[in-house]
């Protein structure tokens, strides 16, 4: 992978306390994050070949809410081992799904554990957060952080 995207889940909702984790569907600031991170996605040419979700509601709503905002024509695989994944299930993920330019959508603290793995740096990612991250030649790490883009510092309302 050359490009590797790494994005959180937008906002849930915490409205019906009958609901497992699983089930928690976006609330109405993670709705107009997600459709934001699409946009901004598409227009600064971030544009993933292929995308991996957790398959959790909350994800699943993020990638569709992308998907229309941005207009990507990835595929998308819902993955099972992405909720509720270690740094070790990520790892593996990524090694059994091969595209150049790769989108994550997925949740903490796996997020910002592979982030660290894979580039050495700290970075906090909020709901909706995307990290950028470019292959590296002869580096200590595999990747080097890019960008990070949290919707929250990037639009007055989300």
């Amino acid at each position: 992978m050359s490009t590797l995207y790494l994005l959180r889940h937008a906002k849930s909702s915490w409205d019906d306390p009958s609901l497992n984790d699983f089930d928690r569907p976006l609330n109405s600031r993670g709705i107009r994050a997600a459709r934001f991170i699409g946009s901004f996605m598409h227009e600064r040419g971030f544009v993933p070949d292929l995308i991996l979700c957790s398959p959790a509601v909350r994800t699943r709503m993020t990638s569709e809410l992308l998907l229309e905002s941005s207009a990507f024509d990835a595929e998308v695989i819902f993955d099972d081992t992405i909720y509720e994944a270690s740094l070790g299930d990520l790892l593996a993920v990524l090694n059994d799904h091969k595209a150049d330019k790769t989108l994550v959508i997925c949740h903490n603290p796996g997020i910002e554990s592979l982030i660290m793995s894979l580039t050495g740096s700290i970075e906090p990612m909020p709901t909706a957060a995307l990290a950028v991250l470019d292959a590296a030649d002869a580096a200590e790490y595999p990747y080097t952080l890019t960008g990070v883009y949290r919707p929250r510092e990037l639009m007055s309302d989300a």
